[in-house]
């Protein structure tokens, strides 16, 4: 799926696999591609790999088209009647993408949903999962449902594949890679891959640069101020790449940050707010004069070197996959507010399996977010910076040598080699 969560686990994943000295060629939409080149320095990461290529086809939507919020269901389905007919016609073609220079494709690697089946179906989860942290799309009163029927049949996919490939790690899924082992008949666990590709890159002693797949201009400034604070005395907040909020929740958010007396980041969006205007948003207007002196607020920032600074000790986040593995491998605890999709149960995993932060999910209250900040900056901070210092110190040693990651990554290459005819 051509949204920006995706893109940063899949060109990680290609990243990886040109280390190994495979050819890959990356399928994506025209506009994340535009967007790529215009915000990041994915084009002169991948230079350094004459086998890579990118392979741009359109989603069939308007430029201005939001692709978030409400409206992100129209994207999957655009893709879905528009780009995939695209790419099924690629593939049927002889000896398609290869050349005199580039070696026959071997495998395909599909992006996919399949942590979303098995909530409900796991042994051992009726403890702490909820109905409400399902995801919404499996909350419905009629199974013929389109969304659910769609979701259900892309997940059931998986089953034909030979390989199932998951951005995680024993330490922190065990169980579940365990039941998904029981549907395909071979599961590689090799996550967090930016974790991965980090220790790859070092033991490889390679020139290359980390991959920050950002759709979004990252204003850099707040690497300066954030230097200027304290350790660990700021709360980070952001909630995606796909998130809306409404001016009302903004302001519970802006004011539970306030009463809270906590030093804050803050990512806003220019689009993130719903009934926005052609100018500058009122809102942000406001919220710039409220925030001064007490955070600061930027439209996109470089998350991981945010998490990974000294000054930050919380992260109050939409709980998407990437955020939540970038905020474990950085040791940062973590304010779960979720917006839809698996982030529901991502949220209930950090606050009741993995004890390292609160989930505060249906919920857009200044008093509950100010008490929430307070509890995992000051009242409990020694409780989940210990715990989350501990995960942390699993999911980095499960992706250097020795590791099980490490070696899962090991097999996935070897597997993919022996393929070659």
């Amino acid at each position: 799926m051509p949204v920006q969560g995706h893109l940063n686990s899949m060109l990680n994943l290609s990243h990886l696999f040109c280390l190994a000295e495979f050819d890959v060629t990356f399928i994506i939409s025209d506009f994340s591609h535009r967007r790529l080149l215009q915000h990041t320095t994915v084009a002169a990461t991948f230079a350094r790999y004459p086998g890579f290529q990118f392979l741009a086809f359109p989603d069939g939507l308007p430029e201005d088209h939001p692709r978030s919020g409400h409206r992100a269901m129209e994207f999957m389905s655009s893709v879905n009647n528009v780009t995939v007919p695209l790419f099924k016609e690629m593939m049927i073609q002889e000896n398609f993408l290869a050349s005199a220079t580039r070696r026959p494709v071997t495998c395909f690697v599909a992006d996919g949903k399949s942590m979303d089946e098995l909530i409900e179906s796991i042994p051992g989860m009726e403890g702490f999962i909820r109905r409400r942290d399902l995801p919404s799309f499996y909350r419905v009163d009629d199974l013929n449902d389109p969304v659910l029927k769609d979701i259900v049949a892309v997940t059931m996919l998986i089953k034909r594949a030979r390989v199932a490939i998951f951005n995680t790690c024993e330490d922190l899924e065990g169980q579940i890679v365990a039941e998904v082992r029981k549907h395909v008949p071979r599961v590689f666990s090799i996550g967090p891959i930016h974790e991965q590709v980090k220790y790859r890159l070092t033991e490889k002693k390679a020139e290359s640069s980390i991959i920050t797949a950002s759709l979004w201009a990252e204003d850099r400034s707040c690497i300066d101020w954030l230097d200027a604070q304290p350790s660990k005395s700021v709360i980070y907040v952001s909630f995606g790449s796909l998130a809306l909020v409404t001016t009302e929740q903004v302001l519970e958010v802006l004011h539970g940050l306030l009463d809270s007396s906590q030093r804050f980041l803050w990512v806003m969006r220019p689009d993130s707010i719903t009934a926005g205007n052609d100018g500058e948003d009122p809102v942000l207007v406001e919220l710039k004069e409220l925030v001064k002196g007490k955070g600061l607020l930027v439209a996109w920032a470089p998350q991981e070197k945010v998490l990974n600074h000294p000054a930050v000790g919380g992260f109050m986040t939409h709980s998407g996959w990437n955020s939540t593995l970038e905020s474990i491998a950085a040791g940062v605890p973590m304010v779960c507010w979720p917006y839809f999709g698996d982030q529901t149960t991502n949220s209930r995993f950090v606050s009741e399996v993995w004890r390292i932060g609160l989930d505060i999910k249906d919920t857009c209250d200044r008093k509950i977010i100010e008490k929430a900040i307070r509890d995992l900056m000051e009242v409990r901070k020694d409780e989940f910076m210990e715990s989350s210092a501990n995960l942390a110190k699993l999911v980095k040693n499960t992706v250097s040598k020795g590791g099980l990651s490490y070696d899962n990554l090991d097999g996935l290459t070897q597997y993919i080699k022996s393929l070659v005819i």
